[in-house]
């Protein structure tokens, strides 16, 4: 039978209780944001080659899980040795609220995931990403909610226990996957240097034609492109401080070169970039190998016209 004795709330109870059922809503929110991503570079849309946003998204979800969930992990362990030194304490009035809230949102999460999903299914659309995103939803909603309902009967038994431990251990999974999938923090570093080249080549490229278009000529050297009046100073690498190299061929035709750190080939048999690329398919002829890599460039004339000098 239930222990209706009820007892003060404390300001001690009502930080560790908020605290707790605070970190629990990031958690979840964070870990479905993971889990999202992960079906975002796994099950590719075929409208989108590259997955910047999936990255960004499983670097964020990964940070916060790795900070607030061991808080709520904490702060369950101290909420329920609380509980085995004073039992009445599992009726104060507001984390009975605070459980009640939890459950009327994880069952309102439940009853829209399932609409949802039937009407996706009667209009066609249930492709493979929304479906594993829509049971992700419903299978952690359910757990949520069978958790805390057996919370609010006080009924703390074996299986309790074991759902515990069982989502302690797939959130913790779930972090590592995102180092086998994302690369190490080394690895994305590199990345990161190598995108910063992509970009400085691009911008490089861009004055190059700029100059021809004005001058009819290509500049001899990269300095020729420094302009005191806009403020422009050719990049330079971002991890060595040496200047990029710059060989002009002919009148038309010149080649950028720099040296990466990662591969940056895309190959048309993988589904995804390998490794997962911040930069779109506008620049896949930027693609490069580890090490020096030149990338030869022929202006058109009749795609670039020159800049008629004032009368």
């Amino acid at each position: 039978m239930e222990n209706t004795t009820t007892v003060k709330t404390t300001p001690k109870d009502f930080f560790m209780h908020l605290l707790g059922f605070a970190a629990l809503y990031t958690s979840i929110v964070s870990f479905l944001a993971l889990i999202f991503a992960y079906i975002d570079v796994t099950f590719p849309d075929p409208l989108s080659s590259y997955y910047s946003g999936s990255l960004s998204q499983i670097r964020l979800s990964s940070s916060v899980l790795l900070i607030i969930f061991p808080v709520f992990i904490l702060t369950s362990w101290l909420i329920a040795r609380d509980f085995s030194q004073e039992p009445e304490k599992r009726n104060i009035k507001f984390r009975k609220w605070l459980i009640y809230f939890t459950l009327f949102i994880a069952a309102i999460t439940v009853i829209v995931d399932l609409i949802t999903l039937i009407f996706n299914f009667y209009s066609g659309d249930l492709t493979t990403r929304f479906l594993l995103k829509t049971l992700t939803v419903l299978v952690v909603a359910l757990v949520v909610f069978s958790y805390y309902f057996r919370e609010i009967k006080q009924v703390s038994d074996l299986k309790s226990k074991f759902t515990a431990w069982l989502m302690s251990a797939v959130v913790l999974a779930t972090i590592i996957a995102g180092f086998f999938l994302v690369g190490t923090p080394a690895q994305q570093r590199a990345q990161r240097f190598d995108e910063r080249r992509v970009n400085d080549l691009m911008v490089l490229q861009n004055q190059i034609i700029s100059y021809w278009q004005n001058k009819d000529k290509l500049p001899s050297v990269l300095d020729d492109l420094q302009d005191d009046i806009s403020g422009f100073i050719p990049p330079v690498d971002p991890e060595t401080q040496e200047p990029y190299t710059y060989k002009p061929r002919n009148q038309l035709t010149f080649k950028l070169c720099a040296v990466f750190k990662t591969d940056g080939k895309i190959s048309n048999n993988q589904k995804t970039p390998t490794p997962i690329r911040e930069y779109g398919p506008y620049q896949q002829n930027w693609e490069h190998q580890v090490g020096e890599s030149c990338f030869e460039r022929t202006i058109d004339p009749d795609l670039y016209l020159r800049v008629k000098p004032l009368q």
